[in-house]
């Protein structure tokens, strides 16, 4: 009887991302999108650490997904649809831009939170704008033994489903492990991947590769392995693991901005400009916390137990 040989990602790159200046006086550690370009389906991965009277205020966005998931604090958030409300420490908020959005994400009053860009293929790019919002507690967690939790906020794990729908195949998903714990996930073969660890170190993927607090680490794009492991030794491990299924489409990015050809980029230049076809909502549009919070609207800062 022949045994099957089961295959484990490698990590291939670490690095330790630098802080730089982005919105209104926010501070940003970019994983993805500065000198780490796009991770496809990923266009964009920042840790930010933002409190007031900074923030980022009114801002379009069209052509893909912004998911922010809240690590400490909380964050203001409203839109030119009138959709608003504060999404705080564990939460999820997962938007889709779509064909247009204009939003303002502000500090309540401060706020540390990773914020991921995931791309839309050119037949969602233009769908109707959305939002998938999970608080903390009604986030699936799996726990396959004592001392190892799983928030899974999108995909699968150990047989707990996330109820968020991904419109470009996607899997994030928060690990916590004590000291002295392993642990697997499967990932699609072809898919992309790569990790965030938030606090503690470990050994990842086949190789054991050692990841640090505050470090990115990316998966192999060979993509020859079907899972992932992680395990601790005397130090315990929080990390986010991030995978997605490539769209291996043209991608053409300005700013707020993520479509497939120079056209259809500047017909989104005209359309915002001119609040046509998806940004008729923008015109006067001048939301109630541009210039931060209301006082009354603000809640101390938290932090989540994974």
């Amino acid at each position: 009887m022949n045994s099957v040989t089961r295959i484990a990602r490698k990590i291939t790159k670490s690095f330790l991302p630098k802080n730089e200046p982005e919105g209104v006086g926010a501070v940003v550690r970019r994983c993805i999108g500065g000198s780490k370009n796009y991770l496809d389906p990923f266009l964009m991965c920042d840790f930010a650490t933002v409190s007031q009277p900074a923030g980022f205020p009114d801002h379009p966005h069209r052509g893909f997904e912004t998911v922010t998931y809240i690590l400490e604090g909380a964050i203001a958030h409203e839109d030119f649809a009138g959709h608003k409300g504060i999404i705080e420490a564990g939460d999820i908020q997962w938007m889709t831009a779509g064909r247009g959005i204009v939003h303002a994400e502000m500090p309540a009053p401060s706020a540390s939170a990773l914020q991921i860009w995931v791309n839309l293929a050119s037949t969602e790019k233009m769908c109707e704008p959305a939002y998938q919002e999970l608080s903390n507690d009604s986030i699936p967690r799996a726990t396959p033994e004592e001392g190892i939790t799983i928030k899974v906020i999108a995909g699968e794990s150990h047989g707990i489903k996330s109820s968020v729908f991904t419109r470009t195949p996607t899997m994030i998903m928060d690990f916590s492990l004590a000291a002295n714990k392993k642990v697997e996930q499967p990932v699609p073969k072809g898919w992309n991947g790569f990790v965030c660890v938030i606090e503690g170190s470990g050994f990842f993927g086949a190789d054991r590769f050692l990841g640090k607090a505050n470090h990115a680490l990316f998966l192999d794009e060979e993509n020859q392995g079907e899972y992932f492991s992680a395990e601790t030794g005397d130090e315990s491990v929080r990390f986010m693991l991030f995978a997605g299924k490539p769209l291996e489409e043209p991608i053409v990015h300005h700013g707020p901005f993520v479509m497939n050809t120079e056209q259809e980029m500047l017909q989104t230049f005209y359309d915002y400009e001119h609040y046509k076809n998806g940004f008729e909502l923008a015109k006067n549009f001048r939301s109630s916390i541009f210039d931060g919070v209301p006082l009354k609207d603000l809640k101390q800062s938290k932090e989540v137990v994974a």
